[in-house]
C-alpha cells in the first residue's frame, strides 16, 4: 500500500492509555502500574514510546488513572525521548472510550486530523506508518489494527470485506466468525474522538465502534501478520521481556545488545551460572556460582543463590531465591523469600514480603 501521508510532516498526536490496575499481574502491580514493570531492562512503556518515535510521533497525551503520578515520574515531559509528552488523568475509570475523550483535551491537532490511540500493555511490530497512511487515504472515522490469533475468543473479533471495510465488532464472542482480533491500536479522526460523551463511562469495544458501523461510518481495519503480544499475564509479561532481548522484536529502547541474556548496570553474574533465553539480569541484581536461568526476569537487587533454578518467570525487586530451591513460572513478589528446597511450579505466586521456609515443599498457586 502507498500513501502520501507523512506522520513525520503532520507532526502525528497519540493517546496513551495506561489507565487499568493490572490485576492479573499481581503482585507485580501492588505497588507499580504495569505500563511501568521493568521490561527488557526499561519500563514497558519505553518501548512504546521509541517505536511510535521512530514513526514520527512527536506528542502523546498519557491517559491516567491508577497511581497516575507515577507515569510523570518516570518519563516527565518526554524530553529524553525526543517527544512532548501530557498527562490527564481521571478521578473515576471511564472506559476506554471514556478516556480517549477525557484525554483528547489535551490534544491539539485540528478535527479533521488523524490521531493514534495505543494501549499500554501491548507489543506490536506492525508499521504504525502504514496503518495511519491507510486511514488518511480511505477517509476512515477509525482505522483499527487487525492480528490474527489461534484463540478469537478470547478478544474482540473483527470480520472485515473484501475492501478491508469492518462489518461488525463482536467483543469476545465464543463463537467467532474470524480469527481477526482487535490488536488494541487506533487511528481515529479527530472529530470522531470529540464526539464520544465527556465524563462519561464509554466503551470503544461495546459501544463507540458498533456504533460507528452500524451507522455505516467508515470503519476500517488495517490487518497484518507481525510481531503482536498482549502482556496482560506473567508469562505473556515475562516473554515479551525474553522477545525483546532475544531480537525476536526490535526496539529502539533496549538498553543493550540482544543476546540470551541482558545484564543492567551494577549486576553481578558468576561465570559459572548458566543464563539463557532472553533472560534480564536488573541492576545490582546477583546470580551466583551453578545457578541456572532460562527466559527470566530478574529484577533490581533480587539474589539467585548457588545451584537454584529459574525458569519462566519473575523474581522481583530484592528477592532472593537461595540455594538449591527451583522456581517454573512462578512469580516472586517483591522482597519475598524462597528458602532452600523449596519447588514453586505451575503460576505459583509469591506475595510481597513472604519468606518460605526451607522444606522442599510443591507450591503452586498464591503464597
Amino acid at each position: 500500500m502507498t500513501s502520501s501521508y507523512s506522520p513525520e510532516s503532520a507532526r502525528l498526536e497519540a493517546i496513551l492509555l495506561v489507565g487499568g490496575q493490572g490485576t492479573r499481574l499481581r503482585p507485580l502491580t501492588l505497588s507499580t502500574p504495569k505500563p511501568l514493570l521493568p521490561t527488557a531492562g526499561v519500563p514497558f512503556l519505553a518501548h512504546q514510546l521509541a517505536r511510535a518515535r521512530s514513526f514520527g510521533v512527536r506528542r502523546i497525551v498519557f491517559a491516567t488513572s491508577y497511581r497516575a503520578s507515577m507515569f510523570a515520574e518516570a518519563f516527565g515531559d518526554g524530553s529524553a525521548y525526543g517527544l512532548s509528552l501530557e498527562y490527564m488523568t481521571e478521578e473515576t475509570p471511564l472506559g476506554t472510550g471514556g478516556a480517549i475523550r477525557n484525554a483528547a483535551q489535551a490534544l491539539t491537532c485540528p478535527s479533521d486530523a488523524p490521531v493514534l490511540v495505543l494501549n499500554g500493555d501491548i507489543l506490536s511490530g506492525h508499521d504504525i506508518g502504514e496503518q495511519v497512511g491507510l486511514h488518511v487515504s480511505r477517509g476512515a472515522a477509525v482505522t483499527l489494527h487487525l492480528t490474527e490469533v489461534d484463540d478469537p475468543s478470547r478478544f474482540g473479533c473483527v470480520p472485515t470485506g473484501e475492501d478491508g471495510r469492518v462489518t461488525a465488532f463482536l467483543e469476545k464472542t465464543p463463537n467467532p466468525v474470524t480469527n481477526r482480533v482487535n490488536a488494541g491500536c487506533y487511528v481515529f479522526t479527530r472529530s470522531v474522538i470529540d464526539e464520544i460523551p465527556a465524563g462519561q463511562v464509554v466503551s470503544v469495544e461495546r459501544e463507540t465502534f458498533p456504533g460507528l458501523i452500524e451507522a455505516g461510518e467508515p470503519v476500517f481495519g488495517y490487518a497484518d501478520r507481525s510481531y503482536w503480544l498482549d502482556v496482560g499475564t506473567p508469562a505473556a509479561f515475562v516473554q515479551g521481556s525474553c522477545d525483546l532481548v532475544l531480537g525476536r522484536l526490535a526496539s529502539p529502547a533496549l538498553p543493550g545488545p540482544c543476546g540470551e541474556f541482558l545484564a543492567m548496570p551494577g549486576a553481578e553474574v558468576s561465570p559459572n551460572a548458566k543464563i539463557e533465553g532472553g533472560t534480564v539480569v536488573g541492576p545490582r541484581a546477583m546470580v551466583r556460582s551453578d545457578a541456572a536461568v532460562h527466559g527470566s526476569v530478574l529484577d533490581a537487587d533480587c539474589v539467585v543463590e548457588s545451584g537454584a533454578i529459574v525458569v519462566d518467570s519473575v523474581v522481583g525487586a530484592g528477592a532472593r531465591v537461595d540455594a538449591g530451591a527451583v522456581v517454573r513460572n512462578a512469580v516472586i513478589g517483591e522482597g519475598a523469600v524462597v528458602g532452600p528446597g523449596n519447588e514453586l511450579l505451575a503460576g505459583a505466586r509469591l506475595w510481597p514480603g513472604v519468606r518460605l521456609p526451607a522444606g522442599a515443599v510443591r507450591f503452586s498457586s498464591d503464597v
